[in-house]
């Protein structure tokens, strides 16, 4: 892996993160995690949009979206386990 593709793949990780967070929580969640938070989002974004039959073609752009829509819906699911646990962490 290149040192450009690592690049590519933290800014995407970083702005897929923080836009969930924006979505779910109303806020970012600092630096580092939006970037891990982004980065898983891309893979759950990958498995689960040609699922559901939707291809938003190449680029960043589309790269960024469906590591978006990957990021919230663990951040969903990640709400739903400390919900049942009797955390007070919300989504707005």
């Amino acid at each position: 892996m290149s040192g450009e593709s690592l690049l590519i793949i933290l800014v995407v990780g970083l702005i897929a993160g923080w836009l969930a967070g924006l979505v779910v929580r109303g806020t970012g969640f600092g630096l580092v995690a939006d970037i891990c938070l982004g980065i898983i989002g891309a893979f759950i974004g990958n498995w689960l949009l040609p699922k559901l039959h939707l291809n938003l073609g190449r680029g960043i752009v589309p790269a960024i979206i469906s590591a978006t829509v990957g990021a919230i819906v663990l951040l969903l699911i990640l709400w739903f386990i400390n919900r049942s646990r009797g955390s007070r962490w919300r989504p707005r």
